[in-house]
């Protein structure tokens, strides 16, 4: 099948701005860009699911370029339901150089910084060249805008519109770009863009947009427990991204499959079987973990994630070195001691028991574990002599409630 039916059947295409796209991009040949602005100094797993796209349009012949919006970024995309605080030039500017360095690292193409075509526009220019060229009835057509006209819009925000249109003007122009792929939510701004090389130029562009990738309950995929899942390995650990592709839901592993690995149609198949007949194997969570781990970070980071987890499951945590041990206990309710403490007592300030009762219940019946091994002695003391690393007591309720206790 051709790049379209593909992106198709992964479910990658949403919205499309004109009929005979699938014939252009199953032809190859088209110059696109993909955006995002600098809210922060990582891209994460949001992102990736979308930047990814670059890499199944170069494959079928297309030429990628990858903008990191240094100028809309001080502006600021309106958001459905409040407007961004504004970040300071020096923020924006960090956060540019830290996305250029993972965007090319990661992805390998060209990256550019709309800031350096934005800078030096003066506003009557701004005003004459490309304000004119767009109705106000139309802009407030778009849906992102009329979703916060109940409660209001600044005219910073209304005018971010025609910032995106015209990079997509400029990158036309320059670069010869003549395709713009962005998520479902910018569907407004890169028609905008599409119209205006159309005013302006007489030449005809195209868009597309990705269904944004979400949990079953609709709410933004990438986060864990209200934390982004982040690119930047000093951010989100190597185990840390393990766990949570582990821990995708059921019902949604197989889209996650189709939108953030390379896997065929028939190895994706296959694994839909296996979740459906032998879904205590976890192999489509175990496959998609792989993937992208091994895409973003490498084996060696894999491994190690595999390993650490492993190793919590046995109980031989102290066979973890120092780094893994590090991000073992990352994500894990950390709690502080500073004297010597009762294992009961423990047990009830992490939370993992009610009551010295319960906690001593739980102790006798072989439900806790202290540093990886089983703990029956109602009586155990929590001494500095028994930490791993000098200073932790790590307790387990069960086979998957974790608490990490830090002598101070």
């Amino acid at each position: 099948m051709g790049i379209y039916e593909e992106l198709e059947w992964r479910g990658l295409i949403k919205d499309v701005s004109s009929p005979d796209l699938r014939e252009k991009l199953n032809a190859g040949g088209m110059k696109f860009y993909i955006g995002t602005d600098p809210t922060g100094d990582s891209l994460h797993i949001g992102h990736f699911s979308s930047f990814l796209i670059s890499r199944r349009l170069k494959a079928a012949g297309h030429h990628p370029i990858l903008l990191v919006g240094g100028g809309t970024g001080l502006i600021g995309d309106p958001k459905p339901d409040a407007e961004r605080p504004m970040i300071t030039y020096e923020e924006v500017a960090h956060n540019v150089e830290c996305l250029r360095n993972q965007a090319e690292s990661i992805f390998g193409f060209e990256v550019v910084n709309n800031y350096e075509w934005l800078k030096d526009i003066k506003t009557i220019d701004f005003l004459r060249d490309y304000g004119k060229f767009f109705n106000i009835n139309y802009m407030l057509d778009k849906d992102i805008v009329k979703r916060r006209l109940d409660e209001g819009i600044t005219y910073t925000e209304f005018s971010y519109m025609l910032l995106q249109a015209l990079d997509f003007y400029y990158l036309h122009e320059t670069r010869g770009v003549n395709m713009q792929v962005a998520g479902q939510d910018q569907w407004g701004n890169i028609t905008a863009g599409m119209e205006l090389i159309r005013k302006k130029t007489g030449d005809e562009a195209y868009c597309f947009t990705m269904p944004l990738l979400t949990k079953s309950d609709g709410t933004k995929f990438g986060k864990s427990n209200g934390k982004a899942i982040w690119l930047d390995p000093n951010k989100t650990s190597d185990y840390e991204m393990y766990q949570f592709f582990l821990n995708s839901e059921d019902d949604k592993v197989i889209d996650y499959l189709k939108f953030l690995t390379f896997l065929s149609k028939e190895e994706i198949e296959a694994l839909e079987l296996s979740n459906k007949e032998e879904p205590h194997l976890r192999k489509a969570h175990k496959t998609l973990a792989h993937e992208v781990i091994t895409f973003l970070r490498g084996e060696e980071a894999y491994q190690s994630a595999v390993k650490i987890s492993e190793t919590l499951f046995s109980g031989k945590i102290r066979e973890l070195t120092p780094q893994q041990l590090t991000s073992a206990i990352a994500d894990m309710p950390s709690f502080e001691v500073s004297e010597d403490l009762p294992l009961v007592d423990a047990l009830i300030q992490v939370g993992a028991a009610s009551s010295k009762r319960d906690a001593r219940e739980l102790i006798k019946g072989s439900s806790i574990s202290l540093n990886g091994e089983k703990e029956t002695d109602v009586e155990t003391i929590l001494t500095i002599d028994r930490a791993l690393a000098g200073n932790l007591f790590i307790l387990r309720k069960g086979k998957k409630n974790y608490f990490v206790m830090k002598r101070v």
